[in-house]
């Protein structure tokens, strides 16, 4: 079979270049007949002596012809040898090009209505090497076709008809779009505007902030009474202490200008539509060797992506088209070929074919956009643009909590950088406060002291296990608040306080918690000890949890953070509280089932495997993404994916941004979260202390015998099992004796030791 389509193919590339080099051929002799002409040359009107010269190029052929054709044409004869050496070019360079009836129906109305055009134009004789030729530049056809028109018509209505003719015969000739031209000069006039708009709205603003800035007073800020953190002491634990007060300016907080983003650098990358219809026609070539029948109905192109919509043909099974990816990819010399099949709410499949030449998607271009501007969302995340260019943002309070998964170099981390900077440019602090945990120590640090933090960024997994702990515990305090003033969300709340109600009763804290935190604040259980006071009503503000690597947490505290992780997406979202999740290992292990079950937004750049794909998206696609931005996302609310390009943002400009917030107010640190951790952190050390009253004795045990296991720990000490396995637990934790060797006793790591 392969031998049959490959032969097939070698017999059509023959024909081509067969039929290119007939057209070229005819081409050059009736371009040196025409151009060598003169009328004294033998010829259907012109009879000569025979023996005389003929000063025609190409003998007495050419002389008969070229007098043939001017004096039927006029000048409309030299587009002959023109259109056939296009005709040529063609066959060479477009495999799928072939001249057709309709073609052949719109040269000739081509040539007659230029002939007449000719006539009309240019009336009377020519004179050609000293003999005139009576029907002059039109030929006897030209000046036949215009005396006609102009019985009927006149000299006006000939005219309009024989250029309505030619722009009509040309559209047939070379399948030129007049609606396409129009749309083209209307978009060139529309970005020409949007451009110079932008710019002059861009300056505009850049000078306003300039002077606000260069106004804008030092500030001197002296505090009589300095806060005193109280010290807990623990065992092997050492604090780090961070300023809790708020240090902030009576002026209202400036929102970070555009001008801190640099301007995107376009280069012209579009593909021409010659290209495209080309690349469609190539296509559905490849389609039909691999016995698929289809037509392409419509191209759309974008920034790094082309969605070419295709017809299949009746009874073509759509799985069939979706298995040969790899081979289309193959065929078209592409990195990778997505295939959707079919497109919701049409008859059509689409098949993603990346570009050639890669257009950046900058985050500037996406929040100086309408959709971001006008927008009415309380969180705003600039995700990027659409496969056709268009922006894309979507609100996180409607999410409400989104999950990202993608391998390194996928395009993860920057997204992230640009959901941030997205929410920075639209909310003070006292709207917004972000709690972020960042084990890897690279991505979130950036952000370290910008008034929008509600505690310094988090790099140790075990306190970021006790950090989301405590956000549960936020999230049940506000839960209690809310429910004092009858409030359904934290909208709701925020807008009763705008109304005026400023005081109300709410449950006290708990006897046993620090007498130094906020008098609204728990973190405990409430029990039936608790008694009432009268506390001020705050505006709560939004909180956005930002945890950077979720894998190394699960390695270390897989339960903790599941169950709390758990607990923030069933419940947080009407407390204000919002998660954004990211992870470059997208398992099972580590995107457990309870997790993913409430995480229904997500967000999948490019990864490795199929599986990794299903694991995070519940479908395949994302091993075929191309990476550096380019993602499949779930929005809220329904299971279709939508392909989008991420937006980048530079170092650069994340540090212009946060030096901007940072020079308008200090970082106002909420004191509970510490003494929270620290706390969690001395109950689970003194519990490690209180262990068993028995365990040093049965590590001497173990070192004077000289070998471990839990069955001779519980026979010569004369406790249970469970107790003995825990302090064999213990001991391998230490290093005390080895790991588990099957049905043999454990090593002993360490020296005999009294008893």
């Amino acid at each position: 079979m392969e031998e049959k389509i490959t032969e097939k193919q070698k017999d059509n590339k023959r024909t081509r270049e067969i039929k290119g080099v007939v057209c070229l051929s005819l081409a050059l002799f009736l371009l040196l007949c025409l151009v060598s002409y003169r009328p004294q040359d033998p010829s259907f009107t012109h009879f000569v002596v025979s023996g005389q010269a003929t000063h025609n190029f190409t003998g007495k052929a050419g002389s008969y012809t070229a007098d043939s054709l001017i004096r039927l044409l006029g000048i409309a004869s030299f587009l002959f040898p023109f259109i056939l050496l296009a005709c040529s070019f063609k066959y060479f360079l477009r495999p799928a090009f072939t001249i057709n009836t309709k073609r052949i129906v719109g040269f000739l109305f081509f040539v007659l209505s230029f002939a007449g055009l000719m006539a009309l134009l240019f009336r009377g004789s020519i004179t050609v090497y000293g003999e005139s030729l009576k029907n002059g530049t039109g030929g006897l056809i030209g000046v036949s076709l215009v005396d006609f028109l102009r019985i009927s018509f006149n000299v006006a209505g000939t005219y309009i008809i024989l250029i309505l003719t030619f722009v009509v015969a040309l559209t047939f000739i070379i399948e030129f779009s007049i609606m396409s031209v129009t749309e083209r000069i209307t978009q060139f006039f529309a970005a020409l505007f949007n451009l110079c708009k932008s710019r002059i709205s861009s300056f505009v603003n850049y000078v306003i902030n300039s002077v606000k800035i260069e106004k804008k007073p030092q500030k001197v800020i002296i505090e009589d009474n300095p806060p005193v953190i109280k010290k807990i002491n623990l065992k092997k634990i050492e604090q780090t202490n961070f300023n809790f007060t708020k240090t902030t300016t009576d002026e209202k907080f400036q929102l970070p200008p555009f001008t801190l983003l640099e301007e995107a650098q376009h280069k012209d990358v579009r593909v021409k539509r010659d290209a495209l219809v080309t690349n469609s026609r190539i296509l559905e070539k490849k389609l039909s060797d691999f016995g698929v029948d289809g037509r392409v109905v419509e191209v759309m192109p974008g920034p790094v992506i082309t969605m070419y919509e295709l017809e299949p043909a009746p009874g073509v099974k759509i799985n069939k088209i979706v298995n040969l990816s790899d081979d289309l990819a193959l065929a078209l010399m592409a990195p990778s070929i997505r295939i959707l099949a079919p497109i919701p709410g049409k008859s059509v499949i689409g098949i993603e074919i990346p570009n050639l030449k890669r257009e950046p998607v900058f985050l500037k271009e996406v929040l100086d956009n309408k959709s971001f501007l006008e927008s009415s969302f309380r969180l705003p995340i600039a995700l990027g643009v659409n496969f056709v260019g268009t922006p894309v943002v979507a609100d996180l309070t409607k999410m409400p909590h989104l999950l990202i998964a993608g391998t390194t170099g996928s395009g993860k981390s920057v997204a992230l950088n640009a959901m941030i900077c997205s929410i920075l440019f639209k909310a003070q602090p006292d709207d917004v406060k972000f709690l972020m945990i960042d084990p890897k120590r690279l991505e979130l640090s950036s952000y370290e002291g910008i008034p929008h933090l509600i505690h310094p960024v988090v790099v140790d997994p075990k306190k970021a296990s006790q950090v989301l702990r405590w956000t549960v515990e936020e999230m049940e305090r506000r839960y209690k608040i809310l429910n004092d003033l009858k409030a359904k969300s934290i909208d709701a709340y925020n807008e009763l306080l705008l109304k005026g109600l400023k005081s109300k009763t709410v449950l006290a804290l708990p006897k046993q918690v620090d007498p130094d935190l906020e008098p609204e604040r728990t973190t405990g259980t409430t029990d039936s000890a608790n008694v009432e006071q009268q506390i001020k009503h705050t505006k709560l503000p939004y909180i956005v949890v930002i945890i950077d690597e979720l894998a190394d947490l699960m390695m270390v505290a897989p339960r903790d953070v599941e169950e709390s992780l758990t607990r923030l997406a069933q419940m947080a979202r009407a407390a204000g509280i919002h998660l954004i999740i990211a992870t470059q290992r997208p398992s099972v292990d580590v995107i457990t089932g309870l997790i993913k079950a409430n995480f229904p937004t997500r967000i999948s750049f490019q990864v490795s495997s199929k599986i990794d794909s299903r694991t995070i998206i519940d479908q395949q696609g994302a091993e075929k993404l191309l990476g550096a931005g380019d993602m499949l996302f779930i929005p809220p609310g329904t299971s279709k994916l939508s392909r989008i390009h991420g937006a980048y943002v530079s170092d650069k400009e994340i540090s212009r941004i946060v030096d901007f917030i940072k020079m308008q107010e200090q970082p106002a640190y909420d004191s509970s979260i510490e003494k929270f951790a620290l706390a969690a952190a001395q109950t689970q050390h003194e519990g490690d202390d209180d262990f068993d009253i028995k365990y040093d004795e049965a590590v001497a045990l173990v070192g004077e015998l000289g070998q471990a296991s839990i069955s001779l720990v519980q026979r010569y000490m004369k406790i249970g099992y469970n107790r003995a396995a825990r302090m064999i637990e213990k001991m391998e934790s230490e290093g005390i004796v080895g790991p588990s060797d099957g049905a043999k006793p454990r090593k002993v790591l360490i020296r005999k030791l009294p008893r």
